[in-house]
């Protein structure tokens, strides 16, 4: 860990200079308490850093949080092994679960399946009032609801150091998520200009506790981090189905993990009652599983939290990014992707070179870099990779 200065602690040891000048902007906010803390895989994103964890008092900054609101990760473990896919085609596979699970928006959903009928429900009845709210931030929302998106969205099928079967899925709340918080950053930024609030960037705008813009914001932001939940419960669903047909046996599940890494939750620290807002880091306090994805290609991780105090019990959330998308598409090939994923079954696009590992930071460099705050359990290897388009 190095502490740059009293208001940042960094524990990334490849951190470019404008990530470094972002997450020093965001610490200079008079709410910060006690500082702001970057995470192994920090790396430059909007408003905030992509990897920071921003504890505030009395305050919530929505771009902190991001647009992607509960974006996160989920993880079973199967009892089956390597040995038990030997000779079966792992094409068919990749094929059943792109069929089951629409891989962007949903636009190709056009009815509820029963499982998502129950969630949908479920969210319906925990919005209450708010639901013409939601309604009205993204009439789609329902069919929606076990689409993975694109981007590092992803779902893998990966084998851990025993050679068991794992099922490994990452995605959040979706387009009404997106949604919520683009309104939400835009009502902050607004009365940021209204009373003449200086602000080092104005995707660092708030919202104040105790108003009716921050009441508003944390109730559709809960709503939203519980889609999100319910999303990868529905994917996983879908897949351990796929699986169930492809291997002809029932799953079994074992080692459940969901876990958010773009949120923001009321925690005690150092003495006070704060917002924790993750933007890119994942909850690590002492004993709790966690997920850390390597990119496209690489490992992942199942990990145990430490609980250590001065990264207010957090962990990086995967590999962080070193190049941009559009640098990336610029750099690399269709043939280097191909070489970084030989091995493992996936849709062969050069759509996907924006994923190519070497535009991560090294997952293993990022896990050294991690060792005071979690606990490596399970190492996991994709043999199976399915992206959004």
């Amino acid at each position: 860990m190095i502490q740059i200065n009293s208001r940042l602690l960094s524990w990334a040891s490849i951190l470019d200079e404008l990530s470094l000048a972002q997450a020093e902007r965001t610490a200079t906010m008079p709410f910060i308490h006690p500082h702001l803390a970057l995470m192994p895989d920090a790396h430059l994103g909007k408003g905030a850093t992509v990897g920071s964890v921003i504890p505030t008092l009395g305050a919530i900054i929505p771009a902190a949080v991001g647009v992607d609101i509960g974006c996160g990760m989920r993880a079973v473990r199967t009892g089956f092994t390597r040995a038990d896919l030997v000779g079966r085609d792992l094409t068919l596979l990749r094929q059943s679960i792109e069929r089951d699970i629409p891989l962007s928006a949903g636009q190709q959903n056009r009815r509820l399946r029963e499982t998502a009928e129950n969630r949908v429900a479920e969210l319906e009845s925990v919005a209450a009032e708010l639901l013409p709210v939601i309604d009205g931030r993204s009439s789609r929302w329902r069919l929606q609801l076990g689409s993975l998106g694109s981007g590092n969205h992803f779902l893998e099928v990966t084998l851990d150091e025993l050679d068991r079967v794992w099922l490994f899925l990452h995605s959040g709340s979706r387009g009404v998520g997106n949604r919520i918080a683009q309104h939400h950053i835009g009502v902050a930024q607004r009365l940021a200009e209204k009373w003449w609030i200086p602000l080092p960037d104005r995707d660092l705008a708030y919202l104040v506790e105790d108003t009716p813009e921050f009441d508003a914001y944390i109730t559709e932001l809960t709503w939203a981090q519980h889609f999100a939940l319910l999303n990868r419960d529905e994917m996983m669903d879908r897949m351990i189905r796929c699986l169930r047909y492809w291997i002809d046996a029932e799953v079994e599940v074992f080692d459940d993990i969901n876990c958010h890494h773009n949120y923001s939750a009321s925690e005690r620290h150092f003495g006070r009652q704060v917002w924790v807002s993750r933007k890119g880091a994942i909850n690590a306090e002492a004993g709790r599983p966690g997920l850390v994805p390597g990119s496209m290609g690489t490992a992942s991780f199942v990990v145990v939290g430490k609980g250590n105090p001065a990264s207010l019990n957090s962990s990086p959330h995967g590999a962080g990014r070193v190049q941009s998308r559009s640098s990336a598409r610029r750099t690399f090939t269709g043939d280097e992707l191909r070489a970084a994923m030989r091995g493992i079954e996936y849709r062969d696009s050069d759509q996907f070179i924006d994923e190519i590992p070497a535009a991560y930071k090294p997952i293993e460099r990022v896990m050294d870099d991690a060792g005071d705050l979690v606990e490596v359990v399970h190492e996991l290897h994709q043999i199976v990779n399915v992206k959004g388009a």
